[in-house]
């Protein structure tokens, strides 16, 4: 597409303190500047105010130089000289962090000059400040690292994972796409084989998850906590709800959203007239139409996107613009790229990078809109004062992702030429929203049990998988003689692996999002402004004053949730006729 020429590129802030030619080579190189803070004289509150900005300059600096060596190794997994550059950060320099930052944590704490230290958002980084000072553990330290080095791991494997389907040898995500074949044969070949695959390095995967387990329970139970997860709880700074919020939240979309799940599988099944539901028949067109190809290539999937963002707003447009300029984004999927996809912050440039796996599927689509609503997150508040304030709690940095992915549907014209296929994708997506909540809530009971039963067998925690599946999958699936892939379906999920308790916040932001788009279809203007007015306080105010500044609640209860599907559940009926 052609690049508007008025767009202005953002350039890194100054660093007046660390320097302007700073260069990480050693830990050597910011030793002095973590010195001078810890030694540093404070005599009255606007030197604590220098200090804590002295602080988060260094901070973003070394933050941006992680996410930097953390990209390119996820872009190319298979680089050894990529994987030695993270992982000397890993080894090198984070232990020392870790140190340094709770020296730091505690010199500002007694600072008698903090409670003047009332500027919008410094209470919320206090509270973090003063939760991580409880929690800090010397001997934590060397075990982080090697978290940080086994979770790396997890990558690797699978993105090695390929198949070889008609003589060509293919990611699993491209391999994926065959799932929304009208020819059932091509589906379940393709499902077979990406879940063999899957299953050939499900002992490697197990040993894997061993050693993380029996780590992570030993930093908890070092820093006082009974269990891990009580443990991440205080770590992710989740002062707005608890485990048992979390159960009830289980509850009520077992009792609210799975029945939906029963009936869309029921549906499912008599408009394809088969007699039995299989796990290759979800994602083919029920009706036997062609599946939806929104775009042939990463280049046209950007393109499209950003003239969908550009219709809801010119300024959403061009956050995605200055990213394509300045070369922050790899969206199509490659031998060697690890899964997933990701919005990483880039903390001094406050431009973040877009890393993304997309073949030419419906949902690659709805991944760059919802990582595109991260980076718009990152964008509105590269400003901020503190490194602090701009990195939210995931409720909130999930709101932004989820509640794109609505906020756009009225433009996805833009990928979609005709009336029918542009209905079929915006069922195919409201269908989607209700199986997440069930997804968010049995991968979230998963990991409470793994954490609360650290010392468990292979076996035990494949039976308690599967008992949890079951919970909150629909009652119609035929599971007979593919048992082997479904006590395993948790392997696929990389945030068991690499961001663990890093889950329940999808379910409730999602929950979040469809406010944003209830309010959006009511009222576009005041829906839109307060979206965006909730992501501009990036984490200066408590999650529930955040949700309040767009207008939605903070609240997973049966009631909401129910509520909530019902406004859900009418849209797909008008959609479907």
């Amino acid at each position: 597409m052609t690049l508007q020429e008025n767009i202005t590129l953002p350039k890194r802030h100054a660093r007046p303190f660390i320097g302007e030619e700073m260069k990480l080579t050693g830990w050597e190189d910011v030793q002095p500047f973590y010195e001078d803070l810890k030694k540093r004289e404070i005599a009255n509150v606007a030197d604590l105010r220098q200090w804590f900005l002295d602080r988060s300059e260094l901070e973003s600096y070394l933050s941006e130089n992680f996410a930097w060596r953390y990209i390119r190794q996820t872009c190319d997994t298979a680089n050894e000289k990529l994987i030695e550059s993270l992982q000397f950060f890993i080894s090198e320099i984070q232990p020392k962090l870790a140190v340094y930052g709770n020296d730091l944590d505690k010199k500002a704490a007694s600072s008698p000059f903090l409670p003047e230290l009332t500027d919008t958002g410094f209470d919320i980084t206090i509270r973090s400040m003063k939760k991580a000072i409880e929690i800090f553990r010397d001997e934590n330290v060397p075990l982080q690292t090697q978290l940080q080095t086994e979770e790396q791991k997890y990558g690797s494997i699978a993105g090695a994972m390929t198949v070889t389907l008609d003589g060509e040898e293919m990611t699993l995500q491209k391999a994926g796409d065959r799932l929304y074949s009208i020819n059932r044969s091509i589906r379940e070949e393709a499902w077979r084989a990406i879940s063999e695959r899957r299953y050939q390095d499900h002992e490697k995967l197990d040993l894997l998850l061993n050693t993380l387990v029996k780590l992570r329970d030993e930093v908890g139970r070092n820093a006082g906590f009974v269990n891990y997860r009580d443990y991440m709880f205080a770590a992710m700074g989740r002062f707005d709800y608890t485990p048992q919020d979390c159960f009830e939240f289980h509850a009520a979309v077992r009792e609210a959203v799975v029945p939906l799940l029963d009936d869309m599988a029921k549906q499912r099944k008599a408009t394809l007239q088969i007699d039995t539901l299989r796990p290759w028949d979800t994602k083919v067109d029920p009706q036997g139409r062609m599946p939806l190809k929104p775009f042939e290539s990463g280049d046209e999937l950007l393109a499209k996107t950003i003239r969908c963002f550009t219709r809801l707003d010119p300024f959403l447009g061009d956050c995605l613009r200055i990213m394509q300029q300045m070369g922050h984004l790899d969206l199509e999927s490659r031998k060697g790229k690890a899964p997933g996809g990701y919005n990483y912050p880039l903390d001094e440039i406050g431009v973040p990078f877009i890393f993304m796996n997309a073949t030419s599927n419906l949902r690659d689509m709805v991944t760059l809109l919802h990582e595109g609503g991260h980076a718009v997150h990152s964008l509105v508040t590269r400003d901020l004062a503190l490194n602090s304030f701009k990195h939210t709690p995931s409720e909130v940095a999930e709101l932004a992702s989820m509640s794109m992915e609505l906020l756009t549907m009225d433009f996805w014209d833009e990928f979609f030429d005709n009336e029918e296929d542009l209905r079929r994708a915006k069922v195919q997506h409201l269908e989607s929203i209700i199986e997440t909540l069930p997804w968010v809530a049995t991968v979230d009971k998963f990991q409470h049990w793994l954490y609360e039963n650290p010392v468990h067998t292979d076996a035990e925690r494949t039976e308690a998988w599967v008992e949890i599946y079951e919970e909150f999958t629909d009652s119609v699936m035929n599971w007979e003689g593919l048992e082997k892939f479904r006590a395993y379906g948790w392997q696929r999920q990389l945030h068991i692996y690499q961001v663990p308790f890093y889950y329940i916040e999808y379910g409730i932001a999602q929950l979040g999002a469809i406010g944003v788009w209830k309010n959006y279809r009511e009222n576009p203007e005041q829906g839109l402004k307060g979206y965006l007015d909730a992501l501009k306080l990036g984490y200066t105010a408590p999650i529930g004053k955040i949700y309040e500044a767009a207008r939605v609640p903070f609240d997973f209860s049966k009631a909401h949730i129910t509520e909530l599907m019902e406004f859900v559940w009418e849209e797909l009926e008008t959609l479907q006729g």
